[in-house]
């Protein structure tokens, strides 16, 4: 089995407290409304949205099309850390792992920049099945997914402002 990296930083305009809360606390409910061709639902399949709960995410019409079909994942969420703005999770099941991908884990932090918005610094873990070198081509795929993830953080954030400046 091999292992690979893969870090992305996203910025926003966004605070780190009302941006963890937008993009991780509420993305349920809000990444389907902000962005429904990507995200057409999610939904928890068991546990109360801490550490060891499995949610499953249906993507919308735009990921089948740019993930060659990818229609499901769950996820287990692996760690919440309100405080320091901190996520992670790993892919259990779904069309993303097929036979070339044992889990995916992502971590997800979330720091203040100096002109008063945030980072959101993704990092991405793709373990593999098997031969790695062998299985390079289907990894360079799925190794989109988090620049697809900061498209979705520029719709929420997006959001988040729009909805800030009208109240």
């Amino acid at each position: 089995m091999g292992c690979f990296t893969y870090e992305i930083d996203t910025t926003s305009a966004i605070p780190p407290a009302k941006l963890f809360k937008a993009f991780v606390l509420d993305a349920d409910n809000l990444i389907p409304k902000v962005a429904p061709q990507a995200i057409k639902a999610c939904e928890t399949v068991e546990g109360n949205g801490g550490p060891g709960t499995i949610k499953k995410i249906t993507f919308g019409e735009i990921w089948h099309i740019r993930s060659s079909q990818f229609k499901y994942v769950k996820h287990r969420i692996d760690e919440v850390d309100h405080a320091n703005f901190s996520y992670g999770y790993s892919v259990i099941e779904g069309d993303a792992l097929s036979d070339t991908l044992k889990k995916i884990s992502y971590e997800i932090k979330i720091v203040a920049s100096p002109d008063g918005g945030s980072v959101l610094k993704n990092t991405s873990k793709y373990h593999t099945k098997g031969d790695s070198r062998s299985r390079r081509s289907r990894l360079r795929l799925v190794k989109k997914r988090p620049q697809d993830s900061s498209r979705l953080l520029r719709a929420t954030s997006w959001h988040t402002l729009k909805n800030t400046t009208k109240a």
